[in-house]
């Protein structure tokens, strides 16, 4: 399967003609703005990793922002000198103005929830992640317990917004083995759609990958981040989800030899292709924080860059380069 580069589409002229056109007009000299001090409340805050832009225009709206003791509007901006209130408590917000963004690949084990504290005392993914000085990890999207594979995360709350938005229509790949035999009916119902008690759900993508017996393993696709919906549409078949592992987010695939509870950090130019895919500007070069974070397998991560354009090579239960992506490569998410 061979894997899809980031598109920066910038739009051309429609034809020549309108190309003449516009080098005709007389220039307008542009109007001249004043330029706002500072930066809004949520710009900063999302940027910091303290939530996305959507989490901290509520928390204004709900009157849990204070700026210099007054309750914090959409509109405010942080100026030098400004104090910071979340939830009556004190935020340094100062510190957040040279925050680098930063993206992990975590290979999450069975077991392990996608919180920061468990009530039973279960072990979390957080906690195998390595410490940040200046913000916090943000996961991107969640697994259940008892799913393993590609967990992202990042301290950028914007870039994490966008890349689990709705709207973005930014597919994730499983990788499942089913006990019982599928038909090639079930295969087109769960395509068509399956009916599940929160609405109607299917998968974008279903490929056989092999097995023996009564186990297969099947490559599936979806483009929503419901609880659990790779298990409950196949449950709703009445089939058995003896495994399920995630091996891509979007452009990201999960890193052949990345050992389970290991990390991998972006280089700077698979950040900066992982920035343009959502419409965030790129980082300068050099510019991810220090110090990197270290693997014991090293493995190179799965993302194709613009640049090479090379094909991933795919987790070792799966071996299909001749089949067509999943997803649309001219298409970008939505914003």
């Amino acid at each position: 399967m061979k894997t899809q580069a980031p598109v920066i589409n910038i739009k051309p002229y429609a034809d020549d003609k309108e190309s003449a056109d516009a080098s005709t007009q007389v220039a307008t000299p542009p109007k001249t703005e004043k330029k706002l001090e500072g930066e809004r409340i949520q710009k900063v805050l999302a940027r910091g990793g303290v939530g996305s832009r959507r989490e901290v225009e509520g928390w204004i709206t709900e009157g849990l922002i204070l700026l210099n003791g007054q309750a914090a509007s959409l509109g405010d901006r942080l100026k030098a000198g400004d104090e910071l209130f979340l939830k009556g408590r004190p935020l340094k917000w100062q510190k957040f103005g040279i925050q680098a963004t930063r993206v992990l690949i975590y290979h999450k084990p069975t077991g392990e929830v996608v919180t920061r504290k468990d009530p039973e005392d279960r072990p979390v993914v957080f906690k195998k992640l390595p410490k940040l000085q200046t913000s916090r990890w943000i996961a991107v999207g969640r697994l259940d317990i008892n799913t393993q594979g590609l967990l992202l995360f990042t301290n950028n709350g914007e870039l994490a917004n966008r890349l689990m938005h709705p709207s973005s229509e930014i597919d994730r790949e499983y990788a499942v083995r089913i006990l019982g035999e599928v038909t090639d009916a079930h295969l087109a119902q769960l395509k068509q759609g399956v009916k599940l008690e929160d609405g109607l759900a299917k998968f974008d993508d279903i490929q056989f990958n092999g097995g023996e017996g009564a186990n297969r393993w099947y490559h599936v696709t979806v483009k929503e981040g419901r609880n659990r919906l790779v298990r409950r549409l196949w449950e709703a078949l009445e089939f058995q989800v003896s495994r399920l592992m995630r091996v891509r987010y979007g452009p990201i695939f999960l890193p052949d030899g990345l050992s389970v509870r290991q990390t991998h950090e972006l280089t700077t130019r698979e950040l900066n292709d992982l920035l343009s895919f959502v419409g965030l500007p790129s980082e300068k070069p050099g510019n991810v924080s220090k110090p990197r974070v270290q693997t014991q397998a090293k493995p190179k991560s799965r993302f194709v860059t613009k640049q090479d354009g090379r094909e991933s090579r795919r987790p070792t239960e799966r071996n299909r380069a001749d089949k067509k992506p999943s997803y649309d490569k001219n298409k970008r998410p939505r914003r």
